[in-house]
């Protein structure tokens, strides 16, 4: 079985993203400079229409050169996607660069889809005709706690899936994962400045929620298995995510949404070649790739470069959840992202000014305990970074909809 899971180079978000990087390595003349020669600006598509009735979505951004830190989203298009029975599916753009079809609709299996999109400076493009691939579901998703060939210790999350009809074979996967963080010295007491004026602070008590959060991360890597190689379309125990167990995302309760997308031969295939050039060994060498083709092409001009696919997969997904305890009972929980000391300032300077006053009133900071002995450059109160006390730094207070303890 091909196991390739390896992360996108530089974008959290857009798949196709890690991609660019590859395009703009082919204008180096030195293989670590950074200056480009003959940049140019190609449209990139990412589009992945499935069996959910759910509104699809199509993301649209241009190249850009390593030194620029965001993308170049295209406003503006006209996206649809059409099938071999007269019905159009029409995307409008919701955030720049994003369109959303307006109606909801499903792939549906033995319909031939295409994409089309026309951009605001005249130009047009289109892709090859896909089918729907074979629906197969994601049988089962387990955590389990492993040493990984790198002998770190940390949770494996694992998929099943089985096709008994061997039409299935490319698997691809992503995820989101949403854990709880509780901020570790979080106080039902605050600090203001003393309605008095000078350099005090008074106690009050902490109407803030900050104490519990949540938060949602998506997966930024390309996980592909291939069961073409095995005797029966079978993935067992396929790791889709393996987590540190130092890493404070599994600190109290953790939960994980994986996504199973049964690909055509041709989506397989260019997703595992931007795998393979996605990787640093490919990247700086001095032999570097071609430019990555897919299944999207100018109808204006047939040598114009355009990075993408235009995908349509079965998907099946399935949640769980666990918490730290489940595995790593009575032991301590991983390093929080502050080591979260105790800080005393003093509530002067050295040359008389207000010390502490001015960190409360930037809420850079939290009260933590009272300090009963100052010394000679301490004062009153004991302090921490405020991600200590305040989680809103790292999540949102609200529960999410799906949350089960």
């Amino acid at each position: 079985m091909l196991e390739i899971k390896v992360g996108s180079i530089l974008f959290e978000k857009n798949l196709f993203f890690s991609a660019l990087l590859i395009f703009l390595m082919n204008s180096c003349i030195e293989p670590f400079d950074t200056e480009f020669v003959g940049f140019e600006s190609v449209l990139v598509i990412e589009a992945t229409i499935t069996n959910e009735t759910k509104q699809q979505k199509v993301y649209l951004t241009r190249t850009f050169e390593f030194e620029v830190d965001n993308t170049t989203a295209v406003r503006n298009a006209s996206v649809e996607v059409t099938d071999d029975t007269g019905s159009t599916f029409t995307f409008l753009e919701s955030e720049p660069g994003i369109y959303v079809s307006v109606d909801t609709f499903s792939a549906l299996p033995d319909r031939n889809y295409k994409l089309s999109i026309s951009t605001q400076d005249g130009k047009s493009y289109g892709s090859s005709e896909m089918q729907l691939t074979q629906a197969t579901q994601l049988d089962n998703i387990t955590a389990r706690r492993i040493t990984n060939d790198d002998g770190i210790d940390g949770i494996a999350i694992l998929a099943d899936s089985f096709d008994p009809t061997g039409s299935s074979v490319n698997y691809r996967y992503d995820y989101e994962e949403t854990y709880k963080i509780i901020a570790p010295k979080w106080s039902a007491i605050d600090l203001e400045g003393d309605p008095a004026g000078g350099c005090g602070l008074v106690k009050i008590r902490n109407v803030r929620d900050e104490q519990i959060c949540y938060n949602t991360d998506f997966s930024n890597e390309i996980i592909l298995t291939n069961t073409g190689d095995l005797a029966e379309d079978r993935v067992a125990e396929f790791v889709v995510r393996f987590i540190n167990r130092d890493n404070y995302i599994i600190s109290h309760r953790y939960s994980i949404l994986v996504r199973q997308y049964i690909q055509s031969n041709e989506a397989y295939i260019f997703y595992d070649n931007l795998n393979q050039f996605s990787q640093s060994e490919s990247l700086f060498s001095e032999t570097q790739p071609g430019f990555l083709k897919g299944n999207i092409t100018s109808d204006q001009d047939e040598n114009e470069k355009v990075l993408g696919f235009f995908d349509v997969s079965s998907i099946s997904e399935k949640r769980i959840f666990f918490d730290y305890t489940d595995f790593y009972p009575n032991e301590p929980l991983p390093p929080y992202v502050d080591p979260c000391n105790n800080n005393s300032p003093p509530l002067v300077d050295a040359l008389g000014g207000c010390l502490l006053r001015p960190i409360f009133e930037d809420k850079s900071a939290r009260y933590w305990a009272d300090n009963p002995t100052p010394g000679p450059q301490e004062g009153p109160f004991f302090i921490v970074n405020r991600v200590c006390g305040d989680c809103t730094l790292l999540g949102k207070t609200e529960i999410p909809s799906f949350w089960v303890e």
